[in-house]
């Protein structure tokens, strides 16, 4: 009989994940609370830094799992641990019995309406990352009118490395993302001056940098060093933005037709309503805690439990996929061993 293992969570984690079950001869069960598998990905346009589809990605990753048992529109209603397995009930009233989970639950977006200094969802033209995305896939959001974008701004880490948004903690991914979606702007606005707000610049992965300097160079994107102090809206319904530029040792002023807020990465509140039924601890960053020892960062603290993805910290798209080959390879062990 094939040993199953629950994934809990549809995005590009527990699809990678599933699809090396499969090579291996398990069982995948696949348990996703939206109506649609791929997760945050699914709702990206392009990818950093090489500007891949997300589709063609969430795409490849849904064929390789295919054969998966997948419920979507499913929730965990609860999760009882027995001796040696767990009593898995979903909200379409399906009982599962395993030995082995594999947390996928992701992220969520930081809401920016917290910050109401920025004033998203009282200003027309401030918009998120997020609604930005939803833009570029489908060209449908009211506040960006294509034939009047002269002067756009980005603001970095909203609701990251921020002690009053109780999130001191880097979103890692925030910075090269806003470079990715000023060059895309541009290119649908090439006479609009495209403005980036940041504290300090981190792009640490393979060719980051270069994406950075190309923006700079072959789209002509500024890049301010300084925190955004006041955002306002004068009688036209522009944005207006007062910041510090700490390079120039001076005050900026400058007049918007869209205010991009670069929202961070948080732990998703699902994932707190599951660990509370498995007694899994969470981190002081507010995601999953894995265990300590650096041999097994995909394993928790409970046998059987393991995590791949966002649910334990921001990462990107290929940290994701590998740590998913990394927890199937944990759960693999496992299962050979007899544990």
């Amino acid at each position: 009989m094939k040993e199953i293992v629950v994934i809990i969570g549809g995005g590009i984690a527990g699809l990678e994940a599933a699809s090396q079950l499969l090579k291996l001869g398990y069982s995948p069960i696949i348990i996703e609370k939206e109506d649609h598998l791929g997760g945050k990905v699914a709702n990206w346009h392009k990818l950093f830094p090489d500007m891949t589809p997300a589709k063609d990605i969430v795409d490849e990753l849904i064929a390789s799992s295919k054969d998966s048992n997948i419920f979507l529109n499913t929730e965990i209603s609860f999760i009882n641990r027995l001796q040696d397995s767990y009593n898995i009930k979903l909200s379409n009233g399906i009982s599962i019995m395993t030995k082995y989970i594999l947390c996928t639950t992701g992220f969520r977006l930081f809401e920016a309406e917290k910050k109401e200094e920025y004033g998203y969802g009282i200003y027309n033209q401030v918009i998120t990352n997020g609604d930005l995305e939803h833009w570029f896939n489908t060209g449908k959001d009211e506040r960006i009118e294509n034939s009047s974008m002269q002067a756009i701004g980005f603001v970095h880490c909203v609701g990251s490395r921020d002690e009053k948004a109780r999130n001191s903690q880097c979103s890692k991914v925030c910075c090269i993302t806003a470079i990715k979606q000023a060059i895309e702007l541009k290119e649908k606005f090439p006479d609009a001056q495209i403005y980036c707000f940041y504290m300090d610049l981190r792009l640490f992965g393979k060719k980051f940098e270069d994406f950075y300097i190309k923006a700079q160079k072959d789209y002509g994107i500024h890049f301010i060093r300084g925190r955004v102090s006041e955002v306002s809206e004068n009688i036209e319904g522009k944005v207006i933005v007062k910041a510090e530029d700490t390079l120039a040792g001076k005050p900026i002023k400058v007049t918007l037709d869209l205010l991009v807020l670069m929202s961070g990465m948080v732990c998703n509140p699902d994932t707190h309503k599951m660990a509370g039924m498995m007694a899994l601890q969470v981190d002081s960053d507010g995601f999953l805690k894995s265990h300590d020892n650096v041999f097994h960062i995909t394993s928790s603290t409970k046998k059987g439990i393991f995590y791949a993805g966002a649910c334990t910290g921001p990462k990107t798209v290929p940290e994701t996929l590998a740590e998913a080959r990394s927890a199937v390879l944990d759960i693999h062990s496992q299962i050979i061993s007899g544990q």
